[in-house]
């Protein structure tokens, strides 16, 4: 066993011994001539010899060598890189540069006021778009919002070229309608949310929703959804079949579901509708709120149904009573009828006959004599009597007169059980005609609106009722300046009029002295 031993341990001739001091300082027992020795050997004295470099493995310099372990990188590149750091306004990104990139916190996401840790997470693999590749701190800007509106166009526009449905939750209520997070800022507008106008559009925050792209423009980073369109396109054959199924002229029950500035929208219980302004009622409408308001039950008439555009024309008017076909059966021209100025024009004046029917005054109507304007005559509110010269029904127009009204006629048939009338209908005064003529004289003599009128009349009518005491104030020497004045002056001078109400005392005074006038 010794001798085994003694011979395993013999070292050849051939090879030289090493003395352990100047064994290689290897994990391994290498000869020094190794060339698979990573280091170097110490000699006797124990100085150090690095092994020799028998080959140039790196093919560039140790400089070139170091910088190609560095990434490059340029303004508007999509680089990758790792979340290092997050704070309340910013993350540092590294991608491999000589220093981390910097992502603002506005550069994180599409959303507004966002906490930067809510949008990443230490460790997390970013894609980041290069803002700026050195500003003036010498800090490397990257976006991760703008790289995510590149890869995001990219898909959106492939979307929009395949008519194909996108979605996202909706994030933020704007002026109009709302922001739809598709990777990029989708606007849908309000009166797109639904198949019907929707008011409160604050219960779709967070809701996803689908919607067709309606409208895209990259320039001006412009991207307009419709969540109807998709609506509208999941129930077609609904709605086809609902269409075929309205006649024109028929009336329907609905609600109302909108109401807008120019017309209400009506729940049809699969359609919408629309009564426009001009259609809900017979008289003249401000504002559709004045008529109907949100929820009211309706029932109205179906006035068009367009296929193509899937839309349904409906009047509310129609299922009521005209007011202009009843006014034109129970009046007739040359009739009196009692009205209210509305308004006046330089032509005229509007004159309300009944509820949502005017006529006009027009100004050659109003008064016997020469009239300059409207407002010489009549005010707004003021009520009259007036008669009817035209009643056009096709085209709703009546045609009226205050000056002949004046004169007297036929009474229309709502007013005679209050008015004493002959057979005919006409007005007579009956026994107190004497009471009325007073208080029409003391009206005309207080400067009444009339007065302009029955002052340039008043000498012959006056004459004539008036007898005795009338002839005695027309032939003395102060009437003669009464009937010299102008109308205006007649309107003003108000003791004229007394002078003929207190006809007794002038006639018993004065009678004797024009007696003796008239004898010289």
């Amino acid at each position: 066993m010794v001798g085994c031993v003694a011979q395993r341990g013999a070292v050849h001739p051939s090879i030289p011994s090493v003395p352990k001091a100047v064994r290689p300082l290897s994990d391994t027992a290498t000869t020094s001539e190794s060339p698979a020795n990573p280091m170097g050997t110490f000699d006797e004295e124990g100085t150090y010899t690095p092994r020799e470099i028998v080959s140039d493995d790196l093919g560039m310099s140790f400089a070139d060598a170091i910088d190609g372990t560095m990434v490059t990188v340029e303004d508007g590149q999509l680089v990758h890189g790792t979340v290092v750091k997050i704070d309340k306004d910013e993350v540092l990104l590294d991608i491999g540069y000589k220093s981390e990139g910097v992502i603002l916190s506005r550069e994180l996401s599409i959303r507004n006021d966002v906490d930067p840790s809510e949008v990443v997470s230490l460790g997390e693999r970013v894609e980041a778009l290069v803002l700026t590749k050195e500003d003036k701190e010498g800090r490397l800007l990257l976006s991760k919002k703008r790289a995510q509106y590149e890869r995001a166009w990219g898909d959106i526009e492939a979307k929009k070229e395949a008519d194909e449905v996108v979605s996202g939750p909706v994030i933020e209520v704007v002026k109009g309608g709302l922001i739809v997070d598709i990777g990029l800022r989708g606007f849908l507008p309000a009166s797109l949310v639904e198949l019907r106008r929707v008011r409160d559009l604050a219960p779709y925050i967070g809701e996803t929703v689908h919607c067709k792209i309606i409208e895209l423009d990259k320039n001006r980073n412009n991207v307009v959804l419709s969540r109807r369109a998709y609506l509208e396109e999941n129930q077609k054959e609904t709605r086809d079949q609902f269409l075929n199924n309205l006649k024109v002229g028929e009336v329907r029950e609905g609600t109302i579901s909108s109401v807008v500035s120019f017309g209400a929208f009506v729940d049809l219980g699969g359609m919408d509708g629309l009564i426009h302004v001009s259609e809900l009622s017979w008289k003249h409408v401000d504002h559709p709120g004045s008529v109907v308001t949100v929820g009211d039950p309706v029932k109205v008439q179906v006035l068009d149904v367009d296929y193509s555009r899937e839309r349904i024309s409906l009047s509310l008017k129609a299922t009521q009573q005209d007011p202009w076909q009843e006014f034109a059966e129970s009046h007739q021209v040359d009739q009196l009828v009692y009205g209210r100025v509305t308004k006046l024009v330089q032509f005229g004046a509007f004159v309300q006959v009944g509820e949502g029917i005017e006529g006009l005054v027009h100004i050659s109507e109003m008064s016997a004599h020469h009239v300059d304007s409207p407002e010489q005559v009549v005010t707004p509110g003021e009520e009259l009597w007036v008669k009817i010269i035209d009643l056009d029904l096709a085209r709703r127009r009546i045609s009226l007169s205050i000056k002949q009204a004046a004169e007297g006629g036929e009474l229309a048939a709502e007013y005679r059980e209050h008015f004493e009338v002959d057979s005919a209908g006409n007005w007579v005064q009956g026994e107190t005609s004497a009471e009325a003529e007073a208080a029409w004289s003391e009206y005309y003599g207080e400067g009444g609106e009339g007065a302009a009128e029955a002052a340039g009349e008043a000498p012959a009518t006056e004459a004539v009722v008036e007898a005795p005491a009338a002839e005695a104030v027309v032939e003395a020497p102060g009437a003669e300046a009464v009937v010299e004045a102008s109308v205006a002056e007649v309107v003003v001078e108000a003791p004229a009029a007394e002078a003929v109400v207190e006809a007794p005392v002038a006639e018993d005074a004065e009678a004797p002295a024009v007696e003796e006038d008239t004898e010289g």
